[in-house]
């Protein structure tokens, strides 16, 4: 094409008027700047009477200009890596238009045999500025020799200044709607991170809402281990476990600022010494990451990493959204941690209170665990089962009101235990339905470490068959006694007891009538004691009956 039609001065104003009101309207009408872009390359040819257009924007994280829109030319003159030599770069991000009439005679070889293979002959490039600060270039690209004229120059600054113009308030409309719905999407994490203390939920749940918010592959957390003070993966989302297992990430510059408590923010991993693992990264295809602290009451506990498939330059909302879900996940990790630290030790004293209690069923004596405040803390099977209770019954009962019943019993031992903290023993008999009983009670303190009586132990023993078997001990050998006597005694009387007998008996045949019936008698009476003294020696056991004087004697 052509130069802009030469005439009057007032058709060419006209002319640059109707160009102008056409790229104000155009890009009035649109939001997004990526529309505000395409509307602007596909547009501006044939308005300016040129052959093809490009925008690319300043990406700040890199110091270089990222293709935005292109119109008019192929996909491999747009994707050469160096646009232009590097003094007409630095120019035009000055705010300085650089016109090249003939790409012929361009000293950069890259951009002059990529403009002569894509046919192009002249470009004018120019500044894209917004509040005096360059936010990009715009290229108007002629397939014929063109002289832009100062005026067409400082015209095409003009819709450049525009272009800026919409395409900053474009940007600056979708963060703020980007930074609504962040907002929002926070609010909901909030909500979803409040509604549980399940630590793995949390995570997950983090990495998941995160990544999806930020329209990213992928996204793990680590987290720090006190012990050791390493990072530990704990979540991760849209990454393979190869990747996920390629080493140790402390040591990378990225981590390190992370863990100081700032964001970083990486649009190319691949050329960044922040970054270690470059061919992990290459082979998992992620070109960016940002990383943030995650924080609890002021203190790193850990780091998101954010990571993406395409090149990308984290905008201050996306950072600021990613720093406060980080901040919402810090305090969530950090219930949740202490929820499941509780839980696990409530198992644990739940276990050793299951454990004692059944090391004190074991217990054939009956056992009581009572506090300070002479309330029951513990009771044993042996216990319940005697006394007929349930443990729910027993528990927290009072010391004196559980043993109400039992009448003939002070107490004074277990008083005498808190005060002195000095085991106490004493014994006493019950009269029951089937006879007298006795139990021994022993309190032995448990002593605090302010050396205080916290808690009495009370084993309550059943004497009874002990003191029953005693008692049939003594008697046992009262009766060895008696029968040892008796069959002494038995013995000692038998022999003149037999030679008495005998002298009665011959006495009987000697006497013929006269005092026949007092030695009958006799005879009578010595044969009943060789009875008695029979019965004597073949003793085994007695029985007693009273005597004369309120004595008993040994029935025989």
């Amino acid at each position: 094409m052509g130069q802009l039609k030469q005439g009057s001065g007032d058709t060419q104003d006209r002319r640059y008027l109707e160009v102008f009101r056409q790229v104000t309207r155009m890009i009035s009408m649109v939001r997004d700047p990526q529309q505000v872009m395409e509307n602007i390359v596909h547009n501006l040819p044939e308005l300016m009477e040129i052959d093809a257009c490009t925008i690319r924007l300043l990406d700040q994280a890199t110091g270089t200009f990222v293709l935005g829109a292109a119109a008019g030319l192929s996909p491999e003159y747009l994707a050469r890596p160096d646009v232009d030599a590097r003094e007409t770069m630095d120019m035009v991000a000055s705010g300085q238009p650089v016109a090249t009439i003939d790409v012929a005679e361009s000293a950069h070889l890259p951009f002059r045999e990529a403009a002569l293979r894509e046919g192009v002959q002249s470009v004018l490039t120019l500044p894209i500025a917004f509040q005096d600060r360059v936010i990009g270039i715009m290229r108007l690209l002629t397939r014929s020799k063109r002289a832009f004229t100062e005026q067409e120059i400082s015209f095409s600054l003009v819709l450049a200044e525009q272009a800026g113009i919409a395409i900053s308030n474009g940007g600056m409309l979708k963060q703020l709607e980007r930074q609504v719905n962040f907002l929002g999407e926070v609010q909901v994490i909030s909500r979803l991170l409040g509604s549980t203390l399940d630590l793995d939920v949390v995570l997950q749940t983090i990495v998941e809402r995160l990544s999806a918010g930020m329209r990213a592959q992928g996204c793990t957390i680590r987290l720090l281990t006190p012990q050791t003070n390493r990072l530990e993966l704990v979540a991760s989302v849209g990454l393979s476990r190869e990747y996920l297992q390629r080493g140790e990430v402390v040591d990378e510059k990225n981590t390190i600022r992370a863990l100081q408590g700032e964001p970083v923010a990486i649009s190319n991993v691949l050329e960044d010494d922040r970054v270690i693992y470059k061919n992990h990264m290459e082979r998992e295809g992620i070109k960016s990451l940002l990383a943030v602290p995650i924080k609890a009451k002021d203190e790193v506990i850990g780091i998101i990493r954010i990571l993406a498939r395409e090149h990308r330059s984290f905008s201050r909302a996306e950072i600021n959204f990613s720093m406060a879900v980080a901040e919402v996940g810090g305090a969530a990790i950090a219930n949740a941690r202490t929820y499941r630290k509780i839980t696990l030790l409530f198992n644990h004293i739940e276990e050793q209170e299951v454990f004692l209690a059944n090391i004190l069923d074991c217990i054939s004596h009956q056992l009581l665990v009572i506090d300070r405040n002479r309330r029951v803390a513990m009771a044993n099977r042996a216990f319940l089962q005697i006394r007929g209770k349930k443990e729910s019954e027993v528990l927290g009962m009072d010391y004196g009101r559980l043993h109400h019943s039992e009448n003939c019993w002070d107490y004074g031992h277990l008083d005498q235990v808190l005060s002195t903290g000095q085991m106490a023993t004493v014994v006493r008999e019950v009269v029951e339905e089937d006879g007298p009983h006795w139990y021994e009670r022993t309190a032995t303190p448990m002593i605090n470490e302010a050396g205080e009586t916290e808690f009495v132990i009370e084993i309550i023993r059943d004497l009874t068959a002990q003191r029953r078997l005693e008692q049939e001990s003594i008697e046992r050998s009262k009766l060895e006694g008696i029968i040892e006597m008796a069959g002494a005694v038995a013995h000692e009387i038998s022999s003149p007891l037999f030679a008495a007998l005998g002298s009665a008996q011959l006495l009987e045949v000697d006497r013929h009538g006269q005092g026949l019936e007092e030695i009958g008698m006799i005879i009578r009476n010595l044969k009943a004691i060789s009875k008695l003294t029979a019965k004597m020696a073949e003793m085994t056991g007695y029985s007693s009956r009273a005597y004369v004087g309120g004595r008993r004697i040994v029935s025989l």
